[in-house]
């Protein structure tokens, strides 16, 4: 249990935080929802720590905290990518400007670092928001000095915890990510990295207390509208007034920061239209260097090619569709992890298979998202997946994109969908009242048989044939079978015989699904 920390435990944190963001990246990403999900928060975010860090193992070794928080500092604000980066940047700082000249620094130490290291990040935002890293930060700041303490273990300690439980409150401060079902990306990163120096205080590993719902990206929007095509960054040197620069871009655009190492360095940051304007004004009021411009539309334009995603149940059933060739998101996702999904395949078309009518209205947000950053995505509408399957099997690449999502949405629509399931409580259906355990057989979601429980083997098979009867009654050449997860292989082979027997010109093939909820889906075509 460290007393204090000195410039080695610093190192060992800067190097730790390195691992846990790089480790926790595309986790971050995908949750960058606010204001436009475009995500690249946890990429900024390892790109400026991993400059900090670079920075620090380049500075003299024998130095104490002071002078290795100011390394930290120098390197992060030189190092910043994003608004997020600056923010972090702005972190540093305030712990180098605490610590200035200290060998070791203690539990206190720490207390004050935190209360400077918000005042200067929500300095330097134009417009502060609730429900964003800053909240996380001040949350953070106010636990340490409410501390009863001054132990080193027990000030980081509250600090992490106050951070873990503002950035769960995130959603209830900001609607956008309530509707997501996300926690701010940004503060995510900082309750990841505070998590880290607690570990480093500690000598535990970290065990990131961050609420879960809960390759780099160079040139995606982390924040600001849409209106703005370009992201502006330099550093700028002998700028007298921060606040009147700050006002001057938040003339131009949005998502305007202004921040300092304490040294006469600054790092601006803004999403604007006019490019020349906004370096301008940095030529008046000192000298610009490190200038980076990026377009958002040439991210947009580097896509090519189409894809398919394919939202599925169960892993054997996720291995089909991977067979296929289809880029597979497992569970329930939120729209903001479909849509990280759809961004990392970098294709210009993509068609989304939700298999689940539940998870229908998720994938158009995500898609309508995903519209926005330029992407062609368009959602086929599976209700099961095995009308997935079966529109996966008409995809066809070399056809053009509109005619392709055409024939797989036909595919889809001629594709009967049936299910048998186990009730788990008393209902009223369609065909009568079940009880739990009684066995359901629904087709295209609608309840059409009950077999009375028990749920075993019989009861399942009954069912199942009874159901598959009706099914292809009406029409049908091929059937399609997933067995979910428990039900035995005996179940697809005894429904394979009884169908053989009973309607021998239908071709029937079963596979393992593994799907969770359902006994049994079926398909017929």
């Amino acid at each position: 249990m460290l007393q204090v920390l000195d410039a080695a435990a610093l190192r060992r944190w800067a190097s730790a935080g390195v691992r846990a963001l790089d480790a926790n990246r595309e986790a971050i990403d995908s949750i960058n929802v606010y204001p436009v999900a475009d995500g690249d928060t946890g990429t900024n975010l390892l790109v400026t720590m991993r400059s900090a860090e670079q920075a620090l193992l380049a500075a003299e070794a024998e130095q104490g905290a002071g002078p290795a928080a100011s390394a930290l500092a120098r390197g992060a604000l030189a190092g910043a990518r994003g608004n997020s980066g600056v923010i972090l940047s702005q972190v540093l700082r305030g712990l180098a400007e605490t610590w200035d000249g200290a060998l070791a620094v203690s539990g206190s130490a720490l207390r004050a670092a935190l209360r400077r290291a918000d005042e200067l990040a929500t300095a330097a935002v134009s417009e502060p928001v609730a429900g964003t890293v800053l909240s996380v930060l001040h949350a953070a700041a106010l636990a340490a000095q409410d501390c009863g303490s001054d132990a080193l273990d027990e000030v980081a300690g509250a600090a992490v915890r106050a951070a873990a439980q503002a950035l769960a409150d995130t959603p209830r401060q900001l609607a956008v990510l309530a509707e997501r079902g996300v926690v701010d990306a940004g503060g995510r990163g900082l309750v990841v990295l505070l998590d880290e120096l607690v570990g480093v205080v500690t000598g535990r590993v970290a065990d990131h207390v961050v609420p879960e719902r809960a390759a780099a990206v160079p040139a995606v929007r982390e924040t600001g509208s849409d209106q703005y095509e370009y992201e502006v960054m330099y550093l700028l040197d002998g700028l007298a007034d921060e606040d009147e620069l700050r006002a001057r871009l938040t003339g131009l655009g949005d998502s305007v920061v202004v921040a300092g190492d304490g040294a006469g360095l600054f790092s601006v940051h803004v999403h604007c239209n006019d490019v020349g304007a906004a370096i301008e004004l940095g030529v008046e009021r000192g000298r610009p260097h490190r200038i980076r411009v990026t377009r958002f539309a040439d991210q947009r334009a580097a896509r090519s090619g189409r894809a398919v995603v394919a939202v599925v149940a169960g892993e054997q059933a996720a291995e089909l569709f991977r067979a296929e060739g289809a880029v597979v998101l497992a569970g329930e996702p939120t729209a903001a992890e479909l849509l990280a999904v759809l961004e990392r395949t970098g294709a210009a078309q993509v068609a989304v298979l939700p298999n689940s009518a539940e998870l229908a209205q998720v994938a158009a947000r995500a898609a309508e998202q995903a519209e926005r950053a330029g992407q062609d995505v368009v959602v086929v509408p599976t209700a099961s997946p095995v009308q997935g399957l079966a529109a996966l099997a008409v995809h066809d690449p070399s056809r053009r994109p509109g005619d392709d999502v055409v024939a797989m949405a036909e595919a889809a629509a001629a594709t009967r969908r049936g299910e048998v399931l186990v009730a788990q409580r008393e209902a009223m259906t369609w065909v009568g009242r079940c009880q739990p355990g009684d066995v359901l057989g629904l087709v295209d979601g609608e309840v059409v048989l009950i077999e009375p429980g028990p749920a075993e083997g019989p009861g399942l098979l009954a069912a199942a044939c009874q159901l598959v009867d009706r099914m292809v009654g009406v029409g049908g050449e091929l059937v399609t079978v997933l067995l979910g997860h428990g039900a035995g292989a005996e179940l697809g082979e005894g429904l394979a015989a009884h169908l053989r027997h009973s309607h021998p010109e239908v071709e029937i093939t079963v596979y393992g699904g593994g799907q969770p909820d359902s006994a049994l889906l079926i398909g017929v075509e």
